[in-house]
């Protein structure tokens, strides 16, 4: 499945991305605002990754493509009927224009309507203000505070959460 937006295209994501995925992840400044990718992120991790990803492992996940190029990766994970948690990345040169939030607001949109969740979690570690900036623009409503795993920084760091009502939802998607 593809979704298009005007700028962008997220698609499943495929093993021949492996090299793209990692360059891009792997930088210390990308991968050290996710949860699970570890600095440095080696070409053969990236690849099992996408294995799993491919098998349904790690969830729904998208390749986000500008212009036919992997620039980052979205997702979501399932924890139960009523909510999903969704993540994403972009690559550094990819900052700052725009395409986190398209490329989410595009996710959450499929989210609600694919698996008619209550709501969707999203969280960030407390100094990345691009994703408190991004999960803003969408609607999401601060939830609490929590102490998450960062493997690229190998600490626990601690990390804002937010939600997203389906109400909610449809109305700042409309606005956004």
């Amino acid at each position: 499945m593809q979704i298009r937006t005007q700028r962008l295209t997220l698609r499943p994501p495929k093993p021949s991305d492996a090299a793209r995925v990692s360059r891009l992840a792997g930088e210390f400044d990308v991968a050290c605002m996710t949860g699970m990718i570890p600095y440095p992120y080696e070409e053969g991790e990236a690849r099992a990754w996408l294995e799993r990803a491919g098998g349904g492992d790690e969830g729904v996940v998208f390749a986000i493509e500008r212009s036919g190029a992997l620039i980052g990766c979205t997702g979501y994970m399932t924890f139960d009927a009523d909510y999903a948690e969704l993540g994403y990345w972009l690559g550094k040169p990819y900052w700052g224009a725009g395409y986190a939030t398209e490329a989410v607001r595009a996710l959450v949109a499929h989210a609600f309507d694919a698996h008619r969740f209550a709501y969707l979690r999203a969280g960030h570690f407390a100094d990345n203000p691009g994703s408190q900036r991004v999960l803003g623009k969408l609607g999401f409503s601060r939830e609490g505070e929590e102490m998450r795993d960062c493997l690229a920084r190998g600490e626990v760091l601690h990390c804002l959460t937010y939600r997203l009502d389906r109400a909610r939802a449809a109305v700042a998607l409309r606005r956004a």
